[in-house]
This record gives C-alpha cells, structure tokens and sequence, in this order.
C-alpha cells in the first residue's frame, strides 16, 4: 500500500520534496495558504506587467540538476547565464563597476583603485574554493541526528579553515583587498545571506566562489517563476493535488504520531506522514506551541532582515542600466551595523534594482517595463509600524533616478509596495523576516531546528529555516535531506 504524505506549503522545497517522495511511490498531497504555488518564488502580476515576487537569480544551477536526475525528468525550464554578474552603483561615482565572471576584464573595472586585482582574486578565491569543496559534503549535504554528531563532523573539515569561522567576512575582505570599493563588492554576498559582512563568519566567503568560478549566477528564461511552473507541471503528471487557500492552525496527535493538521475552517487534513515546508522554527512554536520556540524565544534567535520591495510598472524603456544593479553608498559599515536594529533612517537606504523586462521582455507590455526594487530593512521586532512605507519608497525612486539619470517616477504607471508585515501576512514569514534564521554560528547545521521533528516520528520539515539553510539551491538540497530521512524512516516504495 502506498503511503500518504501531506505538505504544508508549496515554496521550492515543498514542491521539490513533492517530486522526490511522488517518484519514490509516495502520495502526495499538498495545501498553501497563498492562492497559488511558489512561496516566496513566485510572480506578481498587474495592468498587463510580470513581476518575479522575491529571487531574481540564484548559484549552484547543478542542484536543480540533481533534483531533475534523481526524479527521472529533464530539468523543466531553461536557465539563462548572468555575465556580467550584476552592476554596482557607489554614491557619488559617475561610473558604475560591472562585476564580470572573467578576471581580467574584471580587473580592469577597478585598474584605478585596486592594482593586481586579477591576482589578489585568484589568490582569495583559492582559499574560498577550497572553503567550499571541503566542506560540501561533510557539513553542508549531511543531516545530523545529533549536536554531538554535528560537532563530531566538524573535525573532519581540515582544521586550517577554522580560524575563519570566528571572524568575520568583513576582515577577510581587510585581509585580501584595499580598496573601500572592492571590500564591500565581495563582501554583498553577506547580504544575499539577509546579514551583513560585518556579523556573517568569514567562512561564507566560499559563495564569492560560487558565484566567480564554481557556477556563477542564473535567471531562467521567462522568468523565475518557470521554475515553480516547470516543478507543478511535473506533480501534476503524478497526480500529486494541491490545494490552496488552505491555512494550517491547529495539529492533532496520538502516540506520539501527528494524526492531522487542522485548517483554519476546522477541516483535518489527514496522512501517514506530514512534511512542514513552513519556517521550521516558527512552526514549532505557532502551531506545536513548543515552550523552546515561543515568541519569547525566537524573538532572540538572530533573524535575516526583512525585504522591503517596490514594483513599478514603467511606461517607456530604461536605457543605460544593466538589469541586475546595486546601489550603495560611502558609510557602509555604520549602515551595516545599524540597519538591522531601526537606528538608521531609511531616508538614504541600500538596494537593489533588477530591471526585470531586460532579460523577459513579455513580462510587460510592448514598449514599457518592469522593475523590481528589494531594500533590506529592519524586521518587525525593530519597525512594528510601516506607515512610512510610500515615503521610503518615493525616496528609493527618487534616488534611482537621481543616480542614473533616468526619472524613474515619472514614468511609473503602476507600482505597488510590500513592506515586512505585507510579506509577514501574505506567506506565513517571521516577523517579516524575508530568508529564515540567519547562518550565525550557532543557528547552523546540528544548532539549526532539525529536518526531523523531536517528538513526532513521522513530521518532518524542509525549507529555508532548517538545514542546509536559505537560498534557492539550499531549498533543493533541503529537499533531498529530508527525502533522505523519511526514505531512512519508512523505506522506498514503488519506483516510478
């Protein structure tokens, strides 16, 4: 007899954990909260534009790969290769720095602030990679029943790599480079982890690997959201239902098993097993009311920041930008370290800009375009109240304009605006916060809330908030990781 697995979200690992089980001989069932499938992967339409909702591209494009082989199917969209990688925009530059996979013609972007980069980024490079490749397998891909197992894999990562997991990225960077510029491009990558540089261990320095020499970055052609198209037309072939508008509030058990999870209607959604692609560690607490995981609790965990995100529909074509684009300014480290607490104004914020239509042109209408504005900003705990939301967006516009030239708020026609409690009610997120637990030290691997449940034997969990992490590719090896476990726990069934 088959088995029944019941999952509770559809975002990337959800449905990536769907495709697993399915062709393992699994039925699978899904239910979202949010009106169609993706989670925070998903798309944002209006007057005729396409928005991609949150990521805009993603490394580690062999991951979606292995998912593909092991599920027996041809990857089910195309990817698009980003080269130049994306462009960074410096308060008060006339220029702005192409950040090129190609080392030279990278170098030659910064000749005039950083001589010999070529070598200084091969020789950093070098160090990340290694970072990388000795640590993929034994920290990254593993799941761990235990601290004590978790600490005891550690040991078998070469010990001259421990240094760097007790000071920062921001050093490493000191330590390789010595131009202001140069430090804070190779240190955004902090960000893309929803930290900063200056509380992100220099360990994670390793994904200026991924991104320069390992994989580089990806869009998918007609948008990212052909992921989750791809991945839904896939489940579908295998019968698998989903069923949205479904909000997951109560839990019922007995013997130590979970029976049903309850919906806000009062209906039981019944199976044998039931995997959470919900954050992991919310979801102990909201709806297990686990006493570890209370507000109280996860209010102290150290939290990614929260997205703040603009969309604008724009009536003409934007020239003289590329479509990937970083706007930064000169006090980078007193922003750095203030952003995350409210005790900076957001009059002058970070962000960055994908001008979307430029690698989609169908995701507006003929002649115009679509632009997507992410600023990270501080999460709930620290802003409650988002009323400033159109005045903090007005000046991120204005400022947009005001650096490239192009008056962007003159030729908006639509825009619409999600600050941290739109993202927070819309799908399920944390005080707003928009990838999970953070990757500090002791919220990773065997310190992260485990893929396997501690008190029921058949709920398990995958997504951003447990292991590996946060991020596309994380998501898909999260998926294996917990396929993996339950695979262990109650054995493969019919081979499709």
């Amino acid at each position: 007899m088959k088995k029944k697995v019941l999952i509770v979200g559809t975002g990337l690992a959800g449905l990536s954990t769907a495709l697993r089980l399915s062709t393992n001989g699994y039925e699978v069932e899904m239910v979202e909260k949010y009106h169609r499938p993706g989670g925070r992967l998903n798309l944002l339409e209006k007057d005729g534009f396409k928005f991609d909702m949150a990521p805009t591209f993603f490394s580690m494009s062999y991951e979606f790969q292995e998912l593909a082989d092991a599920c027996n199917i041809k990857v089910p969209f195309e990817f698009v290769e980003l080269d130049p990688l994306y462009a960074v925009h410096f308060e008060g530059d006339e220029k702005a720095y192409l950040i090129h996979k190609n080392l030279k013609k990278l170098a030659a972007e910064f000749q005039n602030i950083e001589p010999d980069l070529e070598q200084k980024v091969k020789r950093f490079l070098e160090g990340a990679g290694a970072i990388f490749h000795d640590t993929e397998h034994i920290v990254i891909k593993q799941n761990f029943d235990s601290l004590l197992g978790y600490l005891l894999q550690l040991t078998r990562v070469p010990l001259k790599h421990a240094p760097k997991m007790f000071y920062s990225m921001w050093r490493e960077m000191e330590k390789n480079f010595d131009s202001f510029e140069v430090k804070v491009i190779f240190s955004l990558v902090g960000f893309f982890l929803g930290a900063t540089p200056f509380d992100t261990p220099a360990v994670y320095s390793m994904l200026n690997y991924t991104e320069l020499v390992h994989d580089g970055y990806h869009n998918v052609k007609g948008g990212m959201y052909k992921i989750v198209e791809g991945l839904v037309a896939e489940l579908k072939k295998r019968a698998v239902t989903m069923h949205f508008g479904v909000e997951i509030t109560q839990v019922e058990e007995k013997h130590g098993q979970v029976t049903a999870f309850i919906d806000s209607t009062g209906k039981k959604w019944e199976a044998d097993l039931f995997v959470v692609n919900a954050d992991a560690a919310a979801f102990r607490g909201q709806i297990l009311k686990r006493k570890r995981y209370r507000p109280s609790k996860l209010d102290q965990k150290k939290w990614t920041l929260a997205p703040l995100t603009i969309y604008l529909g724009l009536d003409t074509k934007v020239k003289g930008m590329y479509h990937h684009n970083y706007f930064l300014r000169r006090n980078f480290k007193e922003y750095a370290n203030k952003i995350f607490k409210n005790s900076i104004k957001l009059d002058k914020p970070y962000y960055y800009a994908n001008i979307q239509s430029m690698h989609n042109p169908d995701y507006a209408p003929a002649g115009k375009e679509s632009v997507f504005i992410l600023c990270p900003v501080p999460d709930l705990r620290y802003k409650p109240n988002w009323e400033d939301a159109e005045e903090i967006a007005d000046a991120i516009v204005a400022d947009m304009g005001k650096r490239t030239g192009f008056d962007f708020a003159k030729h908006t026609e639509m825009r619409i605006i999600y600050p941290p409690n739109k993202w927070e009610s819309t799908f399920n997120l944390y005080r707003g916060s928009g990838l999970g637990l953070a990757h500090d030290l002791n919220q990773v691997g065997g310190f992260r809330p485990s893929n396997k449940d501690e008190s029921y034997n058949n709920l398990y969990y995958a997504g951003a908030s447990t292991v590996p992490g946060t991020g596309l590719p994380m998501t898909v090896i999260s998926s294996r990781l917990v396929t993996e476990r339950i695979l262990n726990d109650h054995g493969h069934l019919s081979q499709k």
